[in-house]
């Protein structure tokens, strides 16, 4: 069986240097392979990756081969795969099915061919990679000892496949790990959005009007950063207590047929379809920039777009200009794909090391209680998260207290003094 497909392996040496200079800056997922490279407790297992495939989760890969595990990985989002980094990969020894711009056909393909190396451990990023394994090929389900999904996305559609009792294996629910969801959605996501935003447009965000779809995590850190960068900021929302929280937090909050009469630009953080639709598109400023950070590519109506408008073509990189009938131009970043990576280098590194630590943390967990748990979303142990916590803490040369014994006695009594 072919072991990669790739485009440009001649980018090789780029891709090394990139993962290199990652891998300076995650301390944690360094001293995970230090801690376990010499016992490889992934020996013998292969292992499938779906994600963001860039410099950072790159280098993730090479974490678990160095430990010991067969490892295959494929992009989850045909935009934000870089072909140098996939090249670096395959030089490395790794098994790469993806490429840059790759078609929806060539992305399925891809992540067929990833499930065809019959993966025993998985790690995923909006759960395509499982569902496609459950619906393809049952076949190999049999040898899955678990898995890992790391974005709400995923994690909302894997709840529904075992709420229907056709999850098959245990997967573990890592965006929902603290060192997962409030440095990555919160900080990460935050932060790399707006270097997406800003490093495409090349546009001034003081003093624009921001809406913000969605205030959870992803989009809580979205409007923050917007705040940050002195933007007046708009929420929408669908849920009372998000909702409330933006109010109480200072933002103005409102349905979309309203801020859409007064955005500049434009952030879908919801996970759900056509959040700006044909109800919307007609109302938007001249010059309206809309721009996703939710996983897939659906909460912008692209035909709706289409419909409503001409497509003019790119003024710059990554954005698409259309027209409409009276003449405005409204511009859609990174073809409606989350913007911090189809139009950026994604997270930080120092986030991405909570991430994947946590990821590394979650397949040493199913090596050792994989068969005996429930085919289900599995929380992660707090431990977890307590020990990645530590590791960085420690990593940045921040110390914190203990509690003595009598202060540890103290928290567990009912009775007080």
């Amino acid at each position: 069986m072919k072991m990669s497909t790739i485009h440009n392996p001649d980018k090789a040496p780029e891709g090394h240097r990139r993962i290199d200079w990652v891998s300076r800056h995650m301390p944690v997922l360094n001293r995970l392979i230090d801690q376990y490279r010499g016992d490889k407790p992934f020996k013998g297992i292969k292992m499938a990756i779906c994600i963001h495939l860039e410099a950072k989760s790159a280098y993730m890969a090479k974490a678990f081969r160095e430990c010991g595990a067969e490892v295959v990985i494929t992009g989850s989002n045909p935009l934000s795969t870089q072909d140098a980094i996939a090249a670096a990969l395959v030089e490395d020894g790794i098994g790469v099915f993806a490429w840059h711009g790759a078609t929806a056909d060539e992305y399925n393909a891809h992540i067929r061919s990833t499930i065809d190396t019959g993966p025993q451990l998985i790690i995923d990023d909006g759960g395509d990679l499982i569902t496609i394994l459950h619906r393809d090929r049952p076949d190999l389900l049999p040898a899955v000892i678990g898995g890992a999904e790391e974005t709400t996305t995923g994690l909302t559609r894997l709840r529904a496949m075992a709420e229907e009792g056709k999850l098959t294996f245990p997967v573990m629910a890592v965006n929902d790990a603290m060192c997962k969801y409030l440095f990555d959605n919160r900080y990460g996501t935050g932060q790399s959005v707006w270097d997406g935003i800003m490093r495409t447009t090349n546009l001034l965000i003081s003093g624009k009007t921001v809406v913000v779809s969605g205030f959870g995590w992803c989009g809580s850190g979205v409007a923050m950063r917007a705040a940050g960068l002195g933007a007046n900021v708009i929420i929408t929302e669908v849920e009372p207590v998000h909702a409330l929280e933006a109010a109480v937090e200072g933002y103005r909050v409102m349905p979309m047929k309203e801020a859409a009469q007064l955005g500049d630009i434009f952030v879908t953080t919801t996970g759900c379809r056509h959040i700006i639709s044909t109800d919307h598109i007609p109302l938007l400023k001249n010059g309206a920039i809309l721009s996703n950070a939710g996983h897939f590519d659906v909460e912008i109506d692209k035909h709706a777009l289409n419909n409503l408008g001409e497509y003019i073509g790119q003024p710059r990189q990554n954005i698409d200009e259309y027209r409409l009938k009276d003449g405005r131009r409204i511009y859609l970043l990174g073809e409606g794909r989350l913007v911090n990576l189809a139009a950026g280098d994604g997270h930080p590194a120092e986030i991405m090391d909570l991430s994947f630590a946590i990821q590394f943390g979650a397949m040493l967990y199913l090596m050792k209680k994989g068969n005996g748990l429930p085919k289900a979303v599995i929380k992660l142990p707090h431990e977890l998260d307590q020990q990645t916590a530590a590791l960085k803490l420690e990593a940045m040369g921040i110390s914190i207290d203990t509690l003595t014994d009598s202060q540890a006695e103290y928290m567990k009594s009912w009775q007080g003094e």
